[in-house]
């Protein structure tokens, strides 16, 4: 048991530090949305219904649509785009490990490599299909939260409801997206350029202390 949690300390951390805030996030928009409910002069809503509405579904998937985008285009674009002195960059003249074919005699190659043809070509781009995935999935769900959220505000205005062709161009579901990626972009561009000046001593996000702060790479 200590040898797997040796193993797997980063990700175990990370989902637990997710699920508390995914429960946090949860149980806090229940309240504020029955609060919104009410100062509607609509009923309050229980708990699974909650779970059911457009509010929790909008207000989730925006977000994740956000992480799941950027990194979708940080694996891509640092295939081709380097940044001199960052850790976060590729060497900008030196060719490396990741930039190899691989090689289907190696003992402890993925089955995929070994198994070769088509199954490697996707293999090969295996981690950005699985992120534009991810990214799509929640794109697609935020919309249809963000557009059940607003019909149901309509309804209770007793307004005409939107529909899914209207509602695509709606400045409320741009907004939403675009105030989400713009922290994420914003996010990366402060890595990509601090850890070329700034050292965090033991991180694999960091160059070592004492590299030149030109020196790319991690």
């Amino acid at each position: 048991m200590k040898t797997f949690f040796r193993n797997n300390g980063l990700s175990i951390c990370f989902f637990l530090l997710f699920m508390s805030s995914f429960l946090g996030q949860i149980i806090f928009g229940f309240e504020e949305h029955n609060k919104e409910l009410i100062d509607e002069g609509a009923n309050a809503i229980n708990f699974a219904s909650y779970l059911l509405s457009g509010h929790f579904y909008q207000s989730t998937f925006e977000n994740w649509e956000s992480e799941f985008l950027q990194m979708t285009l940080y694996v891509v674009l640092t295939i081709f785009l380097k940044q001199k002195g960052s850790s976060e960059s590729k060497k900008i003249n030196e060719t490396e490990d990741v930039d190899r074919e691989p090689d289907p005699n190696k003992k402890e190659a993925p089955w995929a490599v070994k198994k070769g043809g088509f199954i490697l070509k996707i293999y090969k781009h295996s981690l950005t299909i699985a992120l534009f995935l991810l990214f799509l999935i929640s794109f697609i769900i935020h919309f249809y939260g963000s557009l059940k959220d607003e019909n149901e505000q309509l309804l209770l205005k007793g307004e005409p409801l939107e529909t899914a062709a209207s509602y695509i161009g709606h400045s409320r579901f741009w907004f939403e997206s675009f105030q989400n990626w713009q922290s994420e972009f914003l996010s990366v561009f402060a890595i990509i350029i601090l850890s070329i000046y700034l050292r965090q001593i033991g991180s694999s996000q960091s160059k070592p202390v004492d590299a030149p702060n030109m020196e790319t790479g991690g």
